[in-house]
């Protein structure tokens, strides 16, 4: 059984997905990590090919990484929004909804330059409102357990999500 990690951009996947695996003696993949070094630079996938065509390559990458087991995955921020990306998740392991505040958000991703979904005339904080307003519902939604993550530390918020999903896994 592998377990998943979701959320916002920010919201710690990365950081709290090592961890977990660490703390649980499992194997860490990122999902953008696996793209960049089989397509290359995400940035340069969206400005080349675009969103739909980088959304494809997610999906691809998912179906190789859930003939895995024993894996913790850090997943891109919009990798669950497609509902066939769910289910093949759901078919290898639980998922984990990494639940951060705006402002924890806002203060993570304050002078981020390399996420292509923060480009554009919107400011930061208009970015992660539409993003939230979008995105929170569906998190929730395909998620086996949620982690509250604001204000505690990496150490604390990955005892608690082994806690959390340890508790689904039986």
């Amino acid at each position: 059984m592998n377990f998943v990690l979701c959320g916002m951009m920010g919201s710690g996947k990365t950081r709290l997905g090592k961890r977990i695996a660490e703390l649980s003696f499992r194997n860490w993949l990122d999902t953008d990590d696996v793209i960049v070094e089989k397509y290359g630079k995400i940035s340069e996938i969206f400005e080349k090919f675009g969103e739909t065509y980088f959304r494809e390559k997610e999906t691809e990458t998912v179906k190789i990484l859930c003939r895995l087991d024993g894996y913790v995955f850090s997943t891109g921020g919009g990798l669950v929004l497609k509902d066939e990306n769910v289910r093949l998740l759901k078919t290898s392991g639980k998922i984990l909804y990494l639940r951060a505040k705006k402002e924890t958000l806002l203060s993570r991703l304050s002078g981020d330059t390399k996420r292509p979904l923060l480009q554009g005339r919107e400011s930061l904080e208009e970015k992660i409102d539409r993003l939230l307003k979008e995105r929170a519902p569906v998190y929730e939604r395909v998620a086996d357990v949620v982690l509250d993550v604001d204000g505690k530390s990496v150490e604390e918020n990955a005892k608690r999500a082994l806690e959390l999903l340890q508790g689904v896994e039986k």
